[in-house]
């Protein structure tokens, strides 16, 4: 059983509230993300959701999924130009509202699905294969980080809950990565990281360290590993010259390094 994907289906609960009444027009708003629109962020959280589906369901046809979605970006296309080609050629060019329906109705499923998965199960992806459970922790925190953009465009502040634990640690496993993806050696000691949860509660990761740490709200965390805010945005606290370095560059999600919002960019309007 899979708990974590308990907290992917509230995630996408937390966002689909505060979209379930708005006008087909809405979709249509940009965010200060890139200049993607409300629709681009739910076209995709809707096609990787699907993607989610097909590798558990079979490698093979996750490598189909796989092989037409990386065509787009080989030939150039945005992120926005291949989801919307994807929902034109397979998904009778979903749109609006409409599309917004359709991942409502589509992610309880693809909870349930990884709730009663194996969680050590290999699971093809973008890149290195990766476990059931790493796979949902992934779409919960593609989830959250985009739904931040929403939430900011459309002048809300979510409400947090401890379920926001899964993309800290998704977070600080990723310090490595962060400095491997740049062709930087990971300073070492890794840092040691110290959250206060939505809750109160005190979180903390590898050894303690005066000197070499980094201290905060476990949603700035979130935030800047995510990069939805620039560490100069939140009340984060880091000393030490590897804890800066982290949390300016910080990137928990695969891909080329993407350069963090700067400061004063990303905001609620």
């Amino acid at each position: 059983m899979i708990t974590e994907a308990d907290d992917f289906h509230d995630e996408s609960e937390a966002l689909a509230a505060i979209l379930d009444n708005a006008a087909d027009t809405a979709f249509q708003t940009v965010t200060l993300f890139k200049g993607w629109t409300i629709e681009d962020v739910i076209a995709h959280l809707y096609l990787w959701n699907h993607a989610a589906a097909l590798t558990l369901q079979s490698r093979e046809a996750f490598q189909d999924f796989l092989k037409q979605v990386a065509a787009g970006f080989m030939n150039g296309k945005s992120h926005p130009q291949t989801q919307r080609e994807w929902l034109n050629e397979t998904q009778n060019g979903l749109a609006g509202k409409a599309l917004y329906e359709k991942w409502r109705e589509t992610y309880p499923a693809l909870a349930a699905s990884y709730n009663s998965a194996a969680p050590d199960a290999r699971l093809g992806w973008v890149g290195p294969d990766m476990s059931a459970r790493a796979c949902i922790i992934a779409r919960q925190m593609e989830t959250w980080a985009h739904g931040q953009e929403v939430f900011d465009v459309l002048g809300l502040e979510r409400e947090e809950k401890d379920r926001i634990k899964n993309i800290c640690h998704l977070g600080v496993t990723t310090y490595s990565w962060t400095f491997r993806n740049r062709g930087e050696e990971p300073p070492q000691p890794k840092p040691y990281v110290r959250l206060a949860a939505p809750s109160g509660a005190v979180w903390e990761w590898n050894a303690p360290q005066e000197d070499n740490r980094v201290d905060g709200a476990a949603v700035d965390f979130a935030r800047i590993v995510t990069q939805t805010r620039n560490i100069a945005d939140t009340g984060l606290e880091t000393r030490g010259p590897a804890a800066m370095r982290w949390m300016e560059t910080a990137q928990c999600f695969a891909g080329a390094p993407e350069t963090p919002p700067a400061r004063g960019a990303r905001h609620k309007a």
